[in-house]
């Protein structure tokens, strides 16, 4: 195991990505770093109200601490209260155009020091799609780039991952998937460390060529406020997921991380409607019907 080695591909990747968002969008990521004083540091870079994202956040962190938090351990009781090591980039974009799809990536690693014993590590991650307009050709190629970033390591990870996108990415309370989902995975710690740190390598290195061209595509579509309504209103169930079921929010609250770039990854702007359903035949119908539902999209 090597975390100063995840560290720097983390940090590196997080600045690939800022870059590349900023030939896109035309204007700046602010770069603020903080220091924790329970243990660890962190890079936030964001931008708001710009050209092409109304709000976006590429953030890494890196947490010590002497008390694994109960939302990291709730599938490993017997680590729960050890000394831990935390980190991550995090990453979610809302473009100011609702044609274009909101986005998430995360990348993370954790180890954690048992009272007795050897380290215990594992990586988690993973990249999904939230659409507000749906878009076949956009979803294939989404879904296309998380299976080919996960095919050098073994044919079985992409259906495990999907699945466990679509199982995770999901609003009981509404009955509902958050969007159209793409891979997620957690303790993953198989084979040795240089298999499980290539993966996530992987996943990482994949976000630019599954997103970028997707948001090129769509981000000059033109729209009404018909369609802003919209998506304001589905921002909300964003919103619900992010504030209700995302394990990584209530880690880093729990952690005492810095809650400015924990709720970065909330929407500017959000609305709610009492009891909204969307007119038979319309396009936001079809969101409902064809898009927010279980699908193999490369079937």
């Amino acid at each position: 195991m090597n975390s100063d080695k995840v560290k720097a591909f983390l940090l590196d990747l997080q600045e690939r990505i800022v870059t590349l968002l900023e030939q896109v969008d035309g204007g700046n990521f602010l770069r603020d770093a903080w220091q924790r004083p329970e243990g660890g540091e962190g890079l936030s870079c964001v931008i708001e109200d710009s050209t092409v994202f109304e709000r976006g956040g590429v953030n890494f962190s890196h947490t010590r601490g002497q008390k694994l938090p109960a939302a990291a351990s709730v599938r490993r009781p017997d680590l729960a209260g050890c000394a831990f090591e935390a980190m991550g980039v995090s990453l979610v974009l809302h473009p100011r155009y609702p044609y274009a799809p909101t986005t998430h990536l995360n990348v993370r690693f954790f180890s954690v020091q048992p009272a007795s014993g050897e380290p215990v590590w594992w990586f988690g991650g993973g990249m999904d799609l939230t659409p507000y307009y749906g878009f076949a050709e956009d979803a294939v190629h989404f879904h296309r780039t998380c299976r080919a970033a996960l095919e050098p390591f073994g044919a079985d990870y992409h259906p495990r991952f999907k699945q466990r996108c679509d199982e995770y990415f999901y609003l009981p309370h509404r009955n509902e998937p958050r969007g159209i989902g793409g891979i997620f995975f957690d303790d993953f710690n198989e084979r040795d460390f240089a298999f499980s740190f290539g993966l996530i390598q992987s996943v990482g290195e994949h976000f630019a060529a599954a997103y970028l061209p997707l948001l090129q595509r769509r981000k000059d579509t033109p729209y009404g406020e018909r369609e802003r309504d919209f998506q304001a209103y589905r921002r909300g169930r964003y919103v619900e997921f992010n504030l209700v079921w995302d394990r990584g929010t209530l880690f880093g609250l729990q952690s005492g991380g810095r809650t400015e770039s924990i709720l970065m990854s909330l929407p500017p702007s959000v609305k709610w409607r009492y009891d909204w359903q969307p007119e038979k035949g319309s396009e936001e119908e079809r969101l409902y019907r064809e898009f927010l539902v279980a699908k193999d999209w490369l079937g």
